[in-house]
């Protein structure tokens, strides 16, 4: 069915009619640019969630991600990313396929409409125009009429009195010829005028408006093809990532399916596997039986000044106990003070502070108390083994070698640096090999370069394999003696306390690595006086009584009178000059020496410290 034949009458219907159409095209236009943004939208939200639960670089979650389990989770993080992405790719295909398509297609159909209808009402104002002429016509042509009628009747009235003269008479009939004549032009014209309108007429009804509205109506039509294919599209955008989607579906099962729980169990134990032994079990003490106590439960001095070498109860086990009791603070005796130095004096002259300025005072434990009667007993045991090894002994630094660690963890991170330390070593000799490489070409052509010029980097990059090189030999060494490879230094120790050997062999190791496998930084007090009074005597003796002091790395002046009063300090003099052994680390405080066995820290704000560049003293601690 055409509109043409069967709506002929209807323009103004049917221009509202397409003026709709364009409506609901545009409105189509509308709900998928909002669609896209919704797509938009909601891929950035995936991206940010996705985000949020990455785990932060150099940070603890890291390690939580060798866990099967946190792997599968990374991954779901991952494959919502992509996911993320599908839903991006449906917004830019819905934007470029149907929204922009659409948008052009709805410009260019808005000015075909108004071409046609502009044609419409083109044939509308000739077919009124024509109308007009026509009535017109018909309308002179009646008035003519009448007029010749009128001037008929006229010429026969003055014809018919004989009053009045010829001439009037001849006049008379001359007027109504005339306006005889001028009704048969009237008739002609308005003959020639009607056929000329229905002529008009029969082309705008039957050609020029069925042409136009058909038209219109295969305007109408492809509008309506157009918006049906947009949505197929719609639908095929979305189909298109389906597959997509499935995948990043199917990559989360998958990552589901490889948790496997005993490789995660086993990751636990080597994470917090310490390497000690089971606590023994405990003995029975008769009580029915008069018996003396060995060991002092107030003084570790006292359990030296007793010489007997009965266990008391417990003894064999609460050694072992070590890894459960909570951690003391023994360290703060060893270290430099933790707490923040007192500032300098108002007057540099010492009689504005008549008693000096005091040092951070320290609430002593009674554990504290008994060691402090076991370092003036002995006083050669002023830092126990990190001194050997020329630690940093701030409160909370870590030993270069770890040994604050339980055995396990103590071995694997040993074996971590000695990893890190050959992958630099093998970088710096990939470095040189290039750098010679580059000084043969430079040889072979100088036009390419200067060999003189690589001889200094050449030289650096050796160095800095030489030290890699000692680094690693002296942590390697370190991990075999943890692993077992080399004699322990305890070893010795432990022979010489047959006693101990004999019935807690796995109790006591070396001084060091008791004291760091205790968390309470300490012997138990439970412990037998043979315990207590071989291992820290023989053990302690056989590490430091051959221990040589740290070198000076310059000197110092006393600006002020400073009077020590805790742990770990020393009392120096105005103008006093004195050896500095260790630099400022940042907390404050200097330690010095004045002599072989009196050394200890100051303020670094109370002296003037010299530091000789040449010195290969303990500068830098780990």
């Amino acid at each position: 069915m055409s509109w043409g034949t069967e709506l002929w009458d209807q323009f103004d219907n049917l221009e509202k009619h397409t003026q709709w159409g364009i409506d609901i095209l545009e409105k189509y236009i509308k709900f998928v640019k909002e669609r896209t943004e919704i797509e938009l939208s909601y891929a950035k939200q995936l991206r940010n969630l996705a985000k949020k639960y990455q785990p932060k670089k150099n940070s603890k979650e890291e390690e939580e991600y060798r866990y099967t389990a946190c792997k599968a989770f990374l991954s779901t993080l991952n494959e919502m990313n992509d996911y993320a992405g599908q839903h991006e790719v449906i917004s830019e295909n819905m934007t470029s396929n149907i929204t922009v398509e659409l948008a052009r297609y709805v410009q260019e159909l808005k000015q075909e409409r108004k071409s046609y209808f502009h044609d419409g009402r083109k044939a509308q104002q000739h077919i009124e125009i024509c109308w007009k002429q026509l009535e017109s016509s018909k309308r002179r042509f009646e008035r003519d009429c009448k007029e010749a009628d009128r001037a008929q009747q006229y010429f026969e009235k003055m014809d018919a009195d004989i009053n009045v003269t010829k001439a009037d008479v001849e006049k008379a009939r001359q007027q109504a010829q005339v306006r005889h004549q001028m009704a048969e032009d009237s008739k002609a014209d308005y003959s020639s005028i009607l056929q000329k309108f229905n002529h008009e007429q029969h082309e705008y009804y039957y050609t020029h408006i069925p042409n136009i509205f058909q038209k219109i109506q295969e305007m109408e039509e492809r509008r309506i093809v157009r918006i049906g294919e947009s949505m197929k599209t719609y639908a095929e955008v979305d189909r298109q990532v389906i597959p997509i989607i499935g995948k990043c579906l199917d990559e989360i099962v998958k990552a589901a399916e490889s948790i496997d729980q005993k490789n995660d169990s086993q990751l636990v134990i080597e994470a917090y596997k310490s390497g000690f032994e089971p606590p023994g079990d405990i003995e029975f003490e008769d009580y029915t039986q008069p018996m003396k106590r060995t060991v002092s439960d107030n003084s570790l001095s006292n359990s030296r000044g007793e010489g007997k070498p009965e266990l008391k109860f417990g003894g064999k086990s609460k050694g072992k106990l070590w890894p459960f009791i909570k951690k003391n603070k023994l360290m703060s005796l060893l270290t430099s003070p933790h707490q923040p130095p007192p500032p300098p004096p108002a007057s540099a002259s010492p009689s504005a502070v008549p008693n000096g300025p005091q040092s951070p005072k320290q609430q002593k434990e009674p554990l504290s108390h008994r060691f402090n009667e076991f370092m003036v007993s002995k006083p050669k045991i002023h830092c126990f083994r990190s001194l050997k090894r020329g630690l940093s002994l701030k409160l909370g630094a870590t030993p270069e070698d770890f040994s604050n660690l339980p055995p396990e963890q103590r071995r694997k991170k040993l074996q971590q640096k000695v990893d890190e330390l050959n992958k630099e070593i093998q970088k710096e000799m990939d470095q040189r090999d290039a750098i010679t490489k580059m000084k043969d070409v430079y040889l072979k052509n100088p036009q390419m370069g200067d060999p003189a010029s690589l001889d200094h980097k050449l030289t650096e990059v050796s160095q800095n394999i030489e030290k890699l090189r000692l680094e690693a030999q002296k942590f390697e060494a370190w991990l075999a003696e943890v692993e077992g490879r080399l004699p322990a230094r305890s070893e010795q120790a432990r022979r010489q306390s047959g006693m101990f050997d004999a019935q807690n062999p796995a109790t006591v190791n070396s001084c060091a690595q008791d004291r760091e496998s205790s968390p309470d930084g300490s012997y138990t007090e439970e412990q037998s006086q043979e315990g207590e009074g071989k291992v820290l005597a023989t053990d302690f003796d056989d590490e430091f009584d051959e221990e040589e002091p740290l070198p000076a790395i310059g000197t110092c002046k006393a600006l002020y009178t400073f009077e020590g009063q805790n742990e770990g300090t020393i009392s120096v003099a105005e103008g006093e000059t004195l050896y500095v052994i260790e630099e400022d680390k940042g907390d404050g405080w200097t330690r010095i020496r004045r002599n072989e066995d009196e050394e200890g820290y100051v303020p670094t704000s109370y002296v003037e410290v010299y530091l000789d560049k040449n010195a290969k003293g303990a500068k830098t601690y780990i």
